[in-house]
């Protein structure tokens, strides 16, 4: 049987663990000619993956950001108000990183300024969307983010593959997508969302981001297409999407979100933010290592 609204209300509204702190970080990440073309495995396919999903987020993570500020006045648990804060500032900080990814990006010829037109189209539209609705889409992108970030985590094999002057950007995103999973889950079912609504928009928000992230790495390969080769993506399509690929093999832990009754940290990985945390945190710009320059919450 599905969970009523009423069954999921008397869960505590804040179920992010004490031990796991919610904190934004400036980290001032700067890319140059040590970032090879080729960044991940050395695979055309594989690294203009990565660079489409990079230009997805400063766009992407503001949506995010708006679809939960519009609900903050309704949170009453001090603890999850605390989670939203920090959840806001977070994605902040996730822009400003990866707009300086995407100027790198842009630097090497690629149609960065083109595909942000577009993607400010696509996100124009589900902005017409009723509000709860675009939290519940919020809500499955954001579960698409903590699973990649816990195979990222997880994984020596792929993050060994990173060039290790990308390596800590996605590490470190990886981290605060971790601590910050159910924020948005937390605050939908606080606001009275439904189990068919995050459902449906789960299904939904994977086909929408499958087929965009798609064209803006079609359009980037298609830029940079003097050095196509097909052995090479066929390489990329195995090793994203062949036996034990890091997105095939996250289909079991999409499915858990339709099951009634899930929740982010049913499955506890909090011990891998506290693994990284520090080497991590050694690659803080010094200009921001006492802390970070204010941003707007």
């Amino acid at each position: 049987m599905l969970r009523t609204k009423t069954a999921e209300s008397r869960v505590p509204a804040s179920n992010t663990p004490d031990n796991v702190s919610i904190k934004p970080q400036r980290m001032g990440f700067e890319f140059g000619e040590q970032v090879p073309q080729y960044w991940l495995d050395n695979n055309h396919l594989l690294s203009h993956t990565m660079n489409a999903l990079s230009v997805l987020f400063p766009q992407g993570e503001q949506f995010f950001v708006d679809a939960v500020r519009y609900y903050r006045d309704q949170v009453t648990d001090p603890k999850l108000k605390a989670d939203v804060r920090g959840f806001i500032g977070q994605e902040a900080m996730h822009s400003l990183e990866h707009d300086a990814m995407n100027q790198h990006v842009r630097d090497r010829g690629m149609p960065v300024q083109d595909l942000e037109q577009q993607l400010e189209i696509i996100l124009d539209l589900s902005r017409k969307l009723p509000k709860r609705h675009q939290l519940a889409i919020t809500c499955g992108l954001e579960h698409l983010t903590a699973m990649m970030a816990d195979m990222l985590l997880e994984r020596s094999d792929v993050r060994e593959d990173m060039h290790e002057s990308m390596r800590p950007l996605w590490m470190w995103h990886a981290i605060e997508e971790t601590e910050h999973k159910a924020v948005t889950y937390d605050v939908f079912q606080e606001v009275g969302g439904t189990y068919a609504e995050r459902a449906f928009y789960l299904a939904f928000s994977t086909a929408a981001l499958g087929v965009v992230a798609s064209y803006f790495t079609t359009r980037m390969m298609l830029n940079d297409r003097g050095n196509f080769s097909l052995k090479g993506s066929a390489k990329g399509l195995w090793r994203m999407w062949g036996k034990n690929g890091v997105f095939s093999s996250l289909i079991p832990t999409w499915l858990e979100y339709f099951k009634p009754g899930f929740h982010p940290w049913d499955h506890d990985n909090s011990e891998l933010i506290a693994r990284f945390k520090e080497e991590i945190n050694a690659h803080i710009a010094p200009q921001y290592q006492k802390g970070n320059r204010r941003t707007l919450q």
